[in-house]
């Protein structure tokens, strides 16, 4: 009788037909960003209308619940796939998205600071280690032995960047200001080189593909997010931090150029890289607002804030009817 041979199933690499948890995307954590950086610009409207402030403690409600599930779903993943979190890893686009996870702790400590000072303070410091680890490994990622090609690069690669400058905006509150001014240092170098990059690729080369075109506008977030971040440190708003909010205006119109081709392209989760740097820009500019009592800027911050709640609601509506559909969480 011969002897038969049976072989364990392997809990690295997924089956043939590929779980759905198999292909869960980093990119998910764009939700979460989207979603706090919705709540913090409803509590930045909040002084114009009361019942922003009761939204906006919902929608952060909304979007810890959506952190634990993501979370807890890509911990999944990697416990039972460990190589498809380094396939995402080692992926050119992907690899700049895995810093949406810790700048969705970042917001969310911001997000959280009003009604639980030490809750925040602990989820901010969780965030900064992971964005100071993020950030030196992405880098080094970048600059090591892989090859790279020119569509590779996308707006999405300002990510470890904005994170880097979100680290003040609470941090200089909460009394660690020469730890904000240590990623804040790092966020505006990484910026601006990694803008002349984006800048020559989007000029000299072939556009960039469909699924990846929305990150345009995430142009928008890191000189907004430097604003508040810069003003947040300083108290002040001098030259410098004007230079900061009216280049987030410039890189707005351009993309507002860009709205008649975004609108005829398919959905796909990186659609959600529209909401943070809306929120980013209403915010900064309610700021300015604030500070300078400025009423065109008070109107624009609105205006956008009312913008940004239609495209949350489009975003929601659409990531649910994919999900339904099976349209994500499959391969690429």
């Amino acid at each position: 009788m011969s002897e038969q041979t049976t072989t364990a199933p392997d809990p690295i690499t997924p089956p043939a037909e590929t779980s759905r948890l198999a292909h869960f995307p980093v990119t998910f954590f764009a939700i979460v960003m989207g979603l706090m950086g919705f709540t913090l610009a409803l509590h930045a409207g909040a002084p114009a209308a009361r019942w922003l402030a009761q939204a906006s403690s919902l929608i952060l409600l909304v979007g810890g619940a959506v952190f634990l599930t993501i979370a807890g779903f890509y911990l999944a993943k990697a416990l039972r796939y460990p190589a498809m979190v380094a396939e995402e890893w080692h992926h050119p686009v992907k690899l700049a998205f895995f810093p949406t996870i810790t700048v969705s702790m970042l917001l969310m400590a911001t997000a959280v600071f009003p009604y639980n000072e030490t809750a925040a303070t602990w989820i901010w410091l969780a965030g900064v280690a992971g964005q100071g680890v993020l950030t030196i490994a992405v880098v080094s990622g970048w600059i090591s032995h892989r090859s790279f090609q020119v569509g590779h690069l996308t707006p999405a690669w300002f990510i470890p960047a904005v994170g880097n400058v979100i680290v003040p905006i609470l941090g200089a509150r909460i009394g660690y200001i020469e730890v904000s001014w240590l990623f804040f240092s790092g966020g505006i170098i990484f910026w601006i080189v990694l803008l002349t990059l984006v800048m020559n690729r989007l000029i000299f080369h072939d556009p960039i593909v469909a699924r990846l075109f929305p990150t345009m506008v995430i142009l928008i977030a890191p000189p907004a997010v430097a604003f508040l971040a810069y003003v947040s440190m300083t108290g002040t708003v001098d030259g410098f931090a004007r230079i900061l909010l009216n280049a987030g205006y410039i890189f707005a119109a351009l993309v507002v150029v860009q709205v008649p081709k975004l609108a005829k392209l398919p959905f796909a989760l990186s659609w959600w890289a529209l909401s943070f740097p809306l929120a980013a820009l209403a915010i900064a500019s309610l700021r300015f607002a604030q500070l300078e009592g400025a009423r065109g800027h008070q109107a624009i911050g609105m205006l956008i804030l009312a913008l940004l709640a239609v495209v949350i609601a489009g975003l929601i509506w659409r990531t649910m009817f994919a999900i339904l559909r099976g349209e994500v969480c499959r391969p690429e």
